[in-house]
């Protein structure tokens, strides 16, 4: 499985990382907006993990961007907006949750444990 995770602090994702289980792959990190649209476009991910530190970048722009080069991916967002905010901005978008600006291992169980429910979805 193929996830690009994108963010501009991967260091503080170990947790989270782990708890992705992705059976001894790292996921695909990227630093900015562009690598993550090449990524997408090169690597066809199951996933992308968007997180709003990522440097100037509207993340929900950028996901609309994904969607367009691949409406197939998933998304994910780390943020630290509020669920009333999240949802308004993100309405539309089909993102599979928000996560957290600091997630941990559960956390990354709960996104794989909703990843797997809409690719079986879609099968």
């Amino acid at each position: 499985m193929k996830i690009v995770l994108a963010t501009s602090r991967p260091r503080e994702f170990e947790g989270f990382v782990a708890g992705l289980d992705l059976e001894r792959h790292e996921p695909i990190l990227a630093g900015s907006a562009q690598e993550v649209l090449d990524f997408v476009q090169e690597y066809k991910p199951e996933l992308v993990i968007v997180d709003e530190s990522l440097a100037q970048t509207d993340i929900f722009g950028l996901i609309r961007h994904i969607l367009k080069l691949d409406a197939m991916v998933n998304t994910a967002v780390i943020t630290g907006m509020d669920q009333d905010e999240f949802h308004q901005k993100g309405e539309g978008l089909g993102i599979l949750m928000s996560l957290p600006l600091k997630p941990g291992m559960q956390e990354g169980r709960e996104l794989m444990s909703r990843l797997n429910q809409a690719l079986h979805s879609y099968s």
